[in-house]
C-alpha cells in the first residue's frame, strides 16, 4: 500500500504537468516528466537496483531516496482508531545513512543517465497494536498504518561519485586515512565507516593506496576538501 509519504514526495517531484503511475514496458514508473523518469524509493535501493539498471539504458532517471531525520510516533488504539499517545522517537537519521543503501547500489550508481536525490525529512508515523485485540504495547507489538511527510529539511543531489564527497569532511582527514580515522571524522562507528569507504572505493570517489599494519589506507578522489 502506498504511504502518504510516498504520495506526497511524488506530488512534489511530479509537479503539475507530469504523468504518474505510468506503465513503461514491464515496469510501473512513479512519475514521468519531459526530462526524466522519477522513482521514489523509501525502502532499500537494492529492491529497485535491477529496475533502475534497465531504465537508465534508454532514459534519464531520477531516484528519490528519503531518509527520516525526525519521527513523531502516533499510537492508535486500533487501525483507523483514536490517538492514545504520541511522542518523538529518540532515533535520528542523517544523510550519511544513504551509504547503508548505496552499498547495494554500486552496480548502478554512478551513471550518466542517473541522478540520486537524498531527501532528509521529518515524518509522522501512525501505529496501531499488531496482534489482534491485544492492547499491550511493546517495541515489536505494532503495525504501521501510515507515514506522513511533515517537512523536508534538506535535499542533496548526486550525479557523480565525487558528489558524495560533499558528505565527507575532507579537511578533518589526513591525505591517506584508514576507516578508524574516517569513523572519527564522521562521528560514526567503525563498521559504518567501513561501509562508507567500500562505497566510495567501488564508485570511484576514493582509492585504496596501501596499508598501515592490518588497516587499509584510502585516498579521496577529486575535490577532497568538502566540509
Amino acid at each position: 500500500m502506498e504511504t502518504s509519504l510516498h504520495r506526497q514526495l511524488k506530488e512534489i517531484y511530479a509537479g503539475d504537468d507530469a504523468q504518474t503511475e505510468v506503465k513503461l514496458g514491464s515496469y510501473r514508473i512513479d512519475a514521468v516528466t519531459d526530462d526524466h523518469l522519477v522513482e521514489i524509493q523509501h525502502s532499500s535501493l537494492a529492491a529497485i537496483r535491477d529496475k533502475i539498471g534497465m531504465l537508465i539504458e534508454d532514459h534519464a532517471v531520477l531516484v528519490v531516496k528519503p531518509i527520516i531525520h525526525e519521527k513523531r510516533l502516533v499510537k492508535l488504539d486500533a487501525k483507523g482508531g483514536r490517538i492514545v499517545d504520541q511522542r518523538k522517537s529518540p532515533k535520528r537519521g542523517s544523510l550519511l545513512h544513504v551509504f547503508q543503501d548505496l552499498i547495494h547500489f554500486t552496480r548502478v550508481f554512478p551513471h550518466p543517465n542517473l541522478t540520486l536525490d537524498v531527501v532528509l525529512v521529518d515524518v509522522e508515523e501512525r501505529r496501531f497494536p499488531g496482534h489482534g485485540r491485544r492492547r499491550r504495547w511493546s517495541k515489536r507489538d505494532h503495525q504501521v498504518e501510515d507515514q506522513r511527510l511533515v517537512r523536508v529539511r534538506k535535499t542533496h543531489s548526486f550525479r557523480a561519485a565525487t558528489d558524495l564527497l560533499r558528505l565527507i569532511p575532507g579537511k578533518l582527514l589526513p591525505a591517506r586515512f584508514d576507516t578508524a580515522e574516517l569513523a572519527s571524522a564522521l562521528d560514526v562507528n567503525r563498521s559504518d565507516a567501513q561501509q562508507i569507504a567500500y562505497c566510495l572505493r567501488k564508485m570511484g570517489a576514493a582509492e585504496n593506496v596501501g596499508k598501515r599494519g592490518n588497516a587499509l589506507l584510502y585516498e579521496l578522489s577529486g575535490d577532497s576538501t568538502a566540509s
